[in-house]
């Protein structure tokens, strides 16, 4: 509780996950869309069955790219927190190896 309050938990990562999950059953719900959308149009609707295909296809992994892009400025905050602690660690064990 004391890393929440102060910052040092991160609970955005978390919600990243949510997001990729929720972004990628968008995309293909809306590829879905599109496709019946193109085949039940009149006329023209070749052009918004392939994007349709596409967006189903693709849209899933262009969303898993973006939030893996999020995700690594959240990895490197916690590398750098493991490494500030060991050299913090590493500094108070060589002081006091200083004074005997």
């Amino acid at each position: 509780m004391q890393d929440f309050l102060k910052f040092n938990k991160m609970i955005t990562p978390t919600i990243i996950t949510v997001i990729f999950y929720v972004g990628s059953a968008l995309s293909i719900i809306a590829g879905f869309i599109s496709i019946a959308t193109g085949a039940s149009a009149d006329f023209g609707g070749g052009a918004q069955v392939f994007a349709g295909l596409l967006t189903l296809l693709f849209g899933p992994f262009v969303i898993r790219i973006y939030c893996e892009l999020l995700i690594v400025m959240f990895k490197m905050h916690e590398n750098l927190q493991v490494i500030t602690k060991n050299v913090c660690s590493e500094q108070k064990s060589s002081s006091s190896a200083d004074l005997l």
